[in-house]
């Protein structure tokens, strides 16, 4: 299992040119999907919320018909973790 631990500014350079489609605000990442529906963009939901739960690491979701925007941060952490990085990559790979 990654580690939970706050990343330090290199390491969050570092890991969010692995996940370019990812932006930073702030202590968090986020990334904006567009789906061909609102069904489609809910079915997408849907995987990404198995990933999450399967991980215990959920990420903020908001959906305005088929657009959804996801956004990371270790709460408990009041940061950026590996954890956001490994599931942004997992996001990625649906």
């Amino acid at each position: 299992m990654t580690s939970r631990s706050r990343l330090t500014e290199e390491q969050v350079s570092e890991r969010l040119a692995a996940v370019p489609h990812w932006s930073r605000t702030g202590e968090s990442i986020s990334r904006t999907f567009e789906a061909p529906s609102f069904m489609d963009g809910i079915a997408f939901v849907h995987s990404v919320a198995d990933i999450a739960e399967a991980r215990d690491h959920h990420p903020d979701i908001d959906i305005r018909y088929n657009r959804v925007t996801l956004t990371l941060s270790t709460h408990d952490q009041g940061g950026l973790t590996a954890w956001d990085f490994d599931l942004a990559e997992a996001i990625d790979a649906i």
